[in-house]
């Protein structure tokens, strides 16, 4: 492995979020360092750190502080990493602020450079066009508006962090973690990664961010025939539920229906009823502590094991993991 330190370079600009930016610029000055210390090793530099900025201007993130980077973005001729942080304030402003930014991006991808992006941050990647015709995941809160703008991207959004050809994509706005984990271990090797991990006291086994999401469906169309069913179906989780009463309760055919909602609420019937069952069960594991065998009924389940599986392909996690990870206190 190379012995001097690899360059990482995060792009600042007005609105981003600052603990992305601060956040990982230490984690990864910090990598071959922190554990050495802690145990009274030699330590080993790995990363050098940059923040760069257009014409090196200082910039407000969007919690009020100012950062002042070290070099203009288009005076970095390279660097091993380009991260660009977590869009914090209104993703279509800071986009058509930074347009004339995305040369600067193109440009470092073109010469060698590792592009990564977190978050809402994956909004701006997405404006290079770098990301077409690849993977890419987002924050799950945006998919939606990011499936709309880019059509020609392969979102993703259950995972944590996606890659191909040499350009990273990070889920939620903490998820900056994972994508600087991921990249000391490219570049540092798995044991370096795992140190400056646990020396953080960071997740180093997350694969997506499913468990995080909340499955609560909204009204966001104008079909009132359909807002009445999902109102019915919202009512009526604990009891058991067919197409067939729904079409049969709101004067439809089976096939009207299907074809309605998944045009209204872009999933099926029964997709929807079970989006909300999950989410009310994740509900009570984190509130409540009844049984899971409970909380299966509850939610209108009869049998575990078909539960527990539909738990974990929704969320990423059994309900007793579900559990032990978010219950509250």
């Amino acid at each position: 492995m190379n012995e001097a330190p690899f360059t990482v370079t995060v792009f600042g600009f007005n609105q981003a979020l600052a603990s992305a930016i601060t956040g990982a610029l230490d984690v990864f000055a910090f990598a071959g360092i922190s554990w050495q210390r802690i145990h009274n090793l030699p330590t080993s530099q790995k990363f050098k750190v940059q923040l760069a900025s257009a014409h090196g201007l200082p910039f407000h993130c969007s919690n009020q502080l100012t950062l002042t980077p070290n070099i203009a973005i288009e005076d970095v001729s390279h660097t091993d990493i380009l991260l660009i942080p977590t869009i914090g304030g209104d993703i279509d402003t800071v986009l058509s602020e930074n347009q004339s930014q995305l040369v600067h991006i193109k440009r470092l991808q073109k010469v060698g450079a590792d592009i990564a992006a977190n978050c809402t941050g994956t909004f701006l990647l997405a404006e290079s066009g770098l990301l077409d015709n690849k993977v890419a995941t987002t924050h799950w809160g945006y998919a939606d508006k990011f499936s709309q703008r880019y059509h020609q991207i392969d979102l993703q959004p259950d995972k944590m962090v996606t890659e191909q050809d040499n350009i990273y994509c990070a889920g939620g706005g903490m998820a900056w973690i994972d994508l600087a984990v991921l990249l000391i271990e490219r570049y540092c090797g798995h044991q370096i990664a795992s140190d400056t991990a646990k020396s953080h006291v960071l997740d180093f086994s997350r694969t997506n961010q499913t468990a995080y999401a909340s499955s609560r469906q909204r009204h966001f169309h104008s079909d009132k025939d359909i807002m009445a069913v999902q109102s019915f179906i919202e009512e009526n989780l604990s009891y058991s539920i067919t197409v067939n009463t729904l079409a049969t309760t709101h004067n439809m055919t089976e096939r009207t229906l299907n074809r309605r909602f998944k045009q209204a609420c872009g999933t099926t019937p029964i997709q929807y009823l079970q989006a909300l069952r999950i989410e009310q069960a994740r509900k009570l594991l984190e509130t409540t502590a009844f049984s899971i065998e409970k909380i299966i009924n509850a939610v209108g389940y009869e049998d575990l094991s078909s539960f527990t599986r539909l738990f974990k392909k929704i969320t990423g996690l059994s309900p007793s993991q579900y559990r032990t990870k978010f219950k509250r206190n």
